[in-house]
């Protein structure tokens, strides 16, 4: 019989993977509406 081990918490590895993604995500995301914005202004 082959004995468990106990599962890690992966909290802190899934905040920094979202955080690895999410953060350039964001940035490209609000640039993209700050040009469009220029588009649409005169």
């Amino acid at each position: 019989m082959q004995q468990q081990t106990p599962r890690k918490n992966y909290t802190l590895e899934l905040i920094l993977a979202w955080s690895f993604v999410g953060i350039p995500l964001a940035w490209g995301v609000i640039q993209t509406c700050i040009n469009a914005a220029k588009l649409f202004s005169k």
